[in-house]
């Protein structure tokens, strides 16, 4: 395989039969066209919100995700001939913000022993914890998935890169890469489950009495003094309604992260290329809006991302972030709601612990065989907690 890059800094070169992998400097660099061919589509429409070629344009081009905020795209197209074949969405990345897989620690102890760890490698979504294949390829070719993952590893092996990553894998990913010799890791997200539930009520009756109580005292007490819940869809979104959004995300990212990671031109951006799949709802109180979430959809799942207040109201947050999705998605027959990363509270909330996964190349031996045994004892402890978490489902427990 050939590789020719469109970046000044990663020239790579991997020879291979027929195929080309080449570099791209932006999302804008391919064809949105050409991009989303290389996306799992439903309806022959790509599904995945997250993967279209729109949302990383929008991160790029709105300022979110770039060289000057740490992430320098490396965006790898596979082609046989002229035929896109494959995509891996790739950044060179200088820390490792964003990414809701932490490496902080594996980075600090090279760094003491003399190495360099940044700049890595990183397939992601930026700022998305969200599981989704990385490895595009439509035509479903293991050995084209695995071109992919050598040719980013050629890339870090050719211009001194200390690793490549990959986070919220699927599966069938995880295992190829672990067949290939990279290192796996695992983590605990929190998913609403629709198991065919007719309306919210169906769905709190296949919970425990007290946790059907806790929920119906939670939801009164969110809207007391008067507030109001609104749900906007697409275009009915208004550049006010995403400035009143986007000083809610202000607040909240700056407790949370610091610094909030996305731009105001971004959900400009994307409600304007994806109303399809973009939804607010919003909490109104005394003639103003105090809190909203930001929410993506898929034709099987809700995305709930973002949430953000400016008046502190008990259970405001569940009622916006938790509830208020899960009756959504009865009503539109989705299968699942994902509501971010971490969370524990939210399995009281008939939210189930879930596994997420991720994968790691590591170029120094010394540094590989460290992290290989770290991840060993975080697995042992991580499939402990999926144990505890399971045990303590707020679902009734049926009779054998």
């Amino acid at each position: 395989m050939r590789t020719r890059s469109c970046s000044n800094n990663i020239c790579p070169i991997v020879p291979h039969a027929d195929l080309t992998a080449t570099i791209h400097p932006a999302a804008a660099a391919i064809s949105p066209e050409t991009w989303d061919a290389m996306v799992p589509a439903t309806r022959g429409r790509p599904d995945h919100p997250f993967l279209r070629h729109a949302f990383f344009h929008a991160l790029e081009e709105s300022g979110s995700a770039t060289p000057e905020t740490g992430w320098h795209p490396h965006h790898v197209l596979l082609t046989r001939g002229d035929e896109p074949v494959g995509l891996l969405p790739l950044y060179l990345k200088t820390h490792s913000m964003g990414e809701y897989v932490f490496d902080h620690a594996w980075a600090d102890a090279f760094d003491r022993a003399g190495g360099r760890y940044y700049p890595k490698f990183q397939s992601s979504i930026p700022f998305t914890p969200v599981t989704a294949p990385h490895l595009l390829v439509p035509s479903g070719d293991i050995s084209l998935q695995k071109t992919l993952l050598d040719t980013a590893i050629q890339m870090a092996s050719e211009n001194n890169i200390s690793s490549v990553h990959a986070t919220f894998v699927s599966p069938e990913e995880e295992r190829l890469a672990e067949q290939a010799g990279w290192l796996t890791r695992r983590d605990i997200q929190f998913h609403w489950q629709n198991r065919n539930y007719s309306d919210f009520e169906d769905f709190l009756s296949s919970l425990a009495s007290r946790k059907r109580k806790a929920i119906r005292k939670e939801r009164q007490r969110a809207v007391q003094g008067g507030i109001s819940i609104h749900w906007f869809h697409g275009h009915e979104i208004t550049e006010t309604l995403w400035d009143h959004f986007f000083e809610f995300y202000q607040d909240t990212g700056a407790r949370k992260w610091g610094s909030p990671y996305l731009t105001r031109s971004f959900f400009s951006r994307i409600s304007a290329a994806m109303p399809q799949s973009t939804s607010l709802i919003m909490a109104r109180q005394e003639g103003r809006y105090i809190a909203g979430a930001l929410n993506f959809s898929s034709s099987t799942t809700l995305y709930g991302r973002y949430w953000g207040c400016n008046r502190n109201v008990p259970f405001l947050h569940f009622e916006l972030c938790y509830y208020q999705a899960i009756e959504h998605a009865i009503a539109h027959k989705l299968q699942r709601v994902e509501a971010g990363a971490q969370g524990p509270h939210k399995l009281a909330r008939g939210y189930e612990a879930t596994t997420t996964r991720s994968i790691h190349w590591l170029a120094n031996p010394s540094l590989r065989n460290a992290v290989k045994n770290y991840l060993e004892q975080e697995r042992q402890a991580i499939a402990h907690d999926q144990e505890t978490l399971d045990r303590a489902s707020p679902f009734r427990k049926l009779q054998p």
